[in-house]
């Protein structure tokens, strides 16, 4: 396991952080944050859990600081993790529930009457997040947020909106507190954060976390506006907010110090809008920028930078495909080989199926596995009956998966390992 992994455990310790007065986090209980306001008559949540099971243990902890009903809940955005213990937090009776006009009731792909690929999109998720996988030995952290964690009802609570704010906004009074909702598109586009103006607290949802963002989620996603994203830091700098509190990780305290975080986080995201951008413009492909766009070393190094969650190569290979489609203009890849044809080609080009297993083994043995991956693959997509080549596939995922500091990237290398053993073939 990387190193810095080994930290995550003791980094989401649960607790209940009092980041104000009157305002709780919950922290630590699943993937993402629950937050607590405590009114006059009333309780008003911001977002839910990932699941019902979490929400009961983080209900149960804000029972102890308030017995009061819970009057209102905000949903940040509509991604699953923020929206499914809502049931849970109702209580049995009907609180108002506050989300963007732009709120999709499916959070994993975009709304259609049409059908999509859901359950590719469903066995990429279980990959990305490491569901099925043993804490601590396999699953430690999910980059920005805990390994152990219940899963019970995951994505089963959510409820709809009630009301829906426009995009202009909205000041809202409920149980004496004031809060503005306003838009501020990033991770989704229907992204809605909420200033406390009165206490200082912003709550930004998923459009900051500790870890480089997660620009292009490998589950699977269409395109997220990178320059949207980009702008939308600049307006969480405008509320000059004493306490910062994401709907992952750790909130943070002092103005001066938000302002720095946010400011390395959007220089980060139009760094690589940036790089990619002038490179495309200069005739490179899609793989030649994935490889040669980096951060900035002062920023690479920021703890709140790292690519726990997010990469800087998907983000890279993101934007070129959101912004100009597949085609790298490569006249070569206008027209590609079946991978079948071409593995054969390649391993009689290279002198038969043992020289492919020696230069695979020659790779693992130095700890290349990234190319050991693309030769093995050469005889799996020749022959797909080829037990050896699966297992040794296997193998050299888990290997790989121990180099890597990107979670979801270590995630999914051992959910595949564990589904080519299984003789599950990996596509």
């Amino acid at each position: 396991m990387h190193p810095e992994l080994k930290a995550h455990p003791e980094y989401f310790r649960k607790e209940v952080v009092q980041i104000a007065d009157n305002v709780f986090q919950a922290f630590g209980y699943a993937a993402s944050n629950v937050y607590m306001i405590r009114g006059d008559d009333g309780l008003v949540i911001i977002d839910t859990s990932e699941s019902t099971g979490a929400a009961e243990n983080i209900l149960a902890e804000f029972r102890k600081i308030s017995d009061l009903p819970v009057r209102t809940i905000i949903y940040t955005h509509s991604h699953r993790d923020h929206v499914s213990g809502a049931t849970v937090f109702a209580e049995g009776g009907q609180p108002e529930i506050f989300a963007s006009t732009r709120f999709s009731d499916d959070s994993l792909i975009v709304a259609s009457a049409h059908p999509r690929p859901t359950k590719a999109m469903q066995v990429r998720t279980k990959r990305q997040f490491g569901i099925g996988l043993s804490y601590p030995d396999e699953i430690i952290g999910i980059g920005v947020g805990p390994g152990d964690r219940p899963l019970k009802g995951l994505g089963m609570g959510s409820v709809p909106p009630t009301r829906r704010i426009g995009d202009g906004g909205e000041r809202i009074s409920r149980c004496g507190v004031d809060l503005d909702l306003v838009m501020a598109p990033g991770e989704t586009p229907d992204h809605m954060v909420v200033w406390y103006q009165d206490k200082g607290v912003l709550f930004c949802g998923d459009n900051y976390y500790r870890s480089f963002p997660n620009l292009y989620a490998i589950r699977g996603t269409v395109y997220r506006d990178f320059d949207a994203w980009a702008d939308t830091l600049d307006l969480l700098m405008g509320f000059d907010a004493d306490v910062l509190a994401p709907g992952h990780t750790k909130a943070l305290i002092g103005a001066d110090r938000i302002t720095e975080v946010l400011r390395d986080y959007r220089d980060a995201i139009r760094h690589v809008v940036d790089e990619t951008r002038q490179g495309m413009d200069a005739g490179l492909t899609i793989d030649e920028l994935a490889h040669s766009v980096k951060l900035p070393d002062d920023l690479a190094e920021k703890p709140y930078l790292r690519e726990f969650y997010g990469r800087v190569d998907w983000s890279v290979r993101a934007y070129f495909v959101g912004t100009m489609g597949w085609f790298d203009g490569n006249p070569t890849s206008l027209g590609t080989l079946a991978p079948r044809d071409e593995g054969r080609r390649f391993i009689e080009l290279i002198g038969g199926p043992d020289a492919v297993l020696e230069a695979t083994e020659n790779a693992r043995s130095t700890g290349d596995y990234q190319w050991a991956l693309q030769l093995i693959d050469r005889l799996i997509f020749s022959d797909r009956e080829n037990s050896r080549a699966v297992k040794i596939k296997a193998e050299i995922l888990k290997e790989f998966a121990d180099e890597q500091i990107n979670c979801t990237a270590r995630h999914y290398y051992l959910q595949c390992s564990k589904e080519l053993d299984q003789a599950k073939p990996v596509t």
